[in-house]
C-alpha cells in the first residue's frame, strides 16, 4: 500500500474530524474565492462601458443614479431635461465635445431597456450590425445581441413597450404604436448587448398617446428622425452622454458651470466609479478578514485532528516504524495528510464559490439583465490552492515530527 492510499484510510477512519476541517477550508477558501470572483466580474461590466464617457448630464439627483441609469441601465433615471437646455451640447460643431449622445429612457420591453438615442450611440460603444440595417424612422428598434437572443427576437418582429424596467401587463402601452425590429447588432461585450435601440422620437412617440401637460389627448406628432434632436426644443429627454476633446480647462470646468448654473446636474463616471468601489472595497475588506479567519480556524482544525489522533495510532506508527518505516516516511504520511485535508477543501471552496457565483449571476440576469461569466478561473485562485498546500504543511509539521519520534520499542513493549 502506497503512502497516499495509507493516507487517504487514516482520514476515512475519522470521518467527523476530517470533514469538519475539510468544511472549514472550504468556507475559508470559498469566501475568498467568491469576493476576488465578484470583484473582478464587477470591475469588469462598470470599466468595459465607461466607453471613454467624461460627463453624463441629466436631471439633479443622485449623481449615482444618473451615472448607474445612463450608462449601465441598472436603475431608474432621475427625472428628465429640456431638450432646450441641454441643446448647446449636442452641437456638432461644439469646440470641446468630441461626441454627445442623447438619452431618453423610461420604458422596456420583457424586462429590456428601451433606449430612446441617436447613431452615435453606436460610435460611442463600437457597435455594428450583424444582420438587417439602422432605423429610417421612428418605432424602429435595433435590438442588442444578447436582448436579441433572450428575447427571441427577429428582423420583422413587433412588440409594445411597457412603462418602466417591470415585466407587468398592467403596464404595457397597449393604446401606443408597436416596434418593429429593424436590426440586430453584433456582440460587443458592451452594455449595448443589453438594451433596444431606437430614434428618441419614439419614446415620444408612445407617450403622445397619453395626455401631457398643455396637450390634448391623442394628438398626432409627425417626427424626422434625420433632424437634430435640438429642433425639438418643447421635448424632453433623460440624459446626454459627452466624450471631451482632449482635455482642455473648459471642458474639466464644464461639469462645475452646469451644477452651478443650470437645473441640472453634471456627473463624471469616473469619479462616481472611484466612490462605489471605495463604498464596496470597506465591505471587501470585512469579508476578506471573514475569510481569513475562517482559513485560521481550519488550520487549527487539522493540527487538533491530528495532534490529538497521534496517541490513538502509537501502534499504528510503531508497527510502521517496525516494518521499515523511517522516521521520514511517518514524517511524510502526517504531513500527507494534512495537505490533502487542505487541498480538498481548498477545492471544493472553489467549487462552492464558482456554484454561489453562478446563483448571483442568475439573480443579475432576471434583476439587471446583466450576464456574468461564471466559466473563469482567476489567477488569484491558484495562489489559493498553493496557499492550502501550505496551510496543510503548517497545522501538520508539529504532529508530522512528534509521529517521526516515534519509539518503536517502548510503543510496542508497552
Amino acid at each position: 500500500m502506497s503512502i497516499f492510499h495509507l493516507a487517504l484510510r487514516n482520514l476515512l477512519h475519522r470521518p467527523w474530524t476530517t470533514a469538519l476541517s475539510l468544511i472549514l477550508a472550504a468556507l475559508g477558501t470559498g469566501l475568498i474565492s467568491l469576493i476576488l470572483l465578484l470583484n473582478w466580474q464587477l470591475e469588469q461590466q462598470f470599466d468595459r462601458h465607461l466607453a471613454g464617457i467624461d460627463l453624463v448630464v441629466g436631471a439633479k439627483g443622485s449623481p449615482l443614479q444618473l451615472m448607474m441609469s445612463s450608462m449601465y441601465h441598472i436603475s431608474s433615471p432621475t427625472g428628465n431635461v429640456p431638450v432646450a437646455g441641454v441643446k448647446p451640447f449636442l452641437n456638432p460643431a461644439h469646440p470641446y465635445i468630441e461626441i454627445a449622445v442623447p438619452l431618453s429612457l423610461g420604458d422596456s420591453y420583457r424586462g429590456r431597456r428601451i433606449v430612446g438615442t441617436r447613431q452615435a450611440f453606436l460610435d460611442l460603444y463600437q457597435a455594428e450590425l450583424a444582420q438587417g440595417e439602422m432605423w429610417t424612422q421612428p418605432m424602429e428598434v435595433v435590438a442588442g445581441a444578447t436582448a436579441a437572443r433572450e428575447l427571441g427576437l427577429k428582423i420583422g418582429d413587433s412588440f409594445r413597450s411597457s412603462h418602466g424596467l417591470i415585466e407587468d401587463d398592467d403596464l404595457t402601452h397597449r393604446d401606443a404604436p408597436e416596434f418593429w425590429v429593424t436590426g440586430i447588432l453584433k456582440p460587443s461585450g458592451t452594455v449595448a448587448d443589453l438594451i433596444l435601440l431606437t430614434p428618441a422620437e419614439s419614446l415620444w412617440a408612445v407617450h403622445d398617446t397619453h395626455s401631457h401637460e398643455g396637450e390634448e389627448h391623442g394628438k398626432e406628432h409627425v417626427y424626422d428622425v434625420t433632424a437634430p434632436l435640438g429642433d425639438y426644443a418643447d421635448r424632453s429627454i433623460t440624459s446626454v452622454l459627452i466624450r471631451f476633446r482632449g482635455n482642455s480647462i473648459t471642458a474639466l470646468n464644464m461639469q462645475r458651470s452646469i451644477n452651478e448654473n443650470t437645473e441640472m446636474q453634471a456627473v463624471t463616471p469616473t469619479i462616481q466609479l472611484a466612490e462605489l468601489y471605495a463604498t464596496m472595497g470597506q465591505g471587501e475588506k470585512i469579508l476578506r478578514q471573514l475569510g481569513y479567519v475562517v482559513v485560521g480556524v481550519s488550520v487549527l482544525s487539522i493540527f487538533i485532528g491530528l495532534y490529538s489522533s497521534l496517541d490513538r495510532r502509537r501502534g499504528e506508527l510503531a508497527l510502521l516504524r517496525s516494518l521499515g518505516a523511517g522516521p521520514p516516511k511517518l514524517f511524510g504520511l502526517l504531513v500527507l495528510e494534512g495537505t490533502v485535508t487542505a487541498v480538498a477543501g481548498a477545492v471544493l471552496g472553489l467549487l462552492v464559490s464558482h456554484a454561489g457565483l453562478a446563483i448571483i449571476a442568475r439573480y443579475f440576469a432576471e434583476n439587471y439583465r446583466y450576464d456574468f461569466r461564471t466559466l473563469v478561473f482567476l489567477p488569484e485562485e491558484w495562489w489559493l490552492l498553493a496557499g492550502a498546500l501550505v496551510v496543510g504543511l503548517v497545522a501538520a509539521a508539529v504532529p508530522a515530527y512528534r509521529a517521526s519520534r516515534t519509539d518503536v520499542h517502548k510503543t510496542l513493549a508497552g
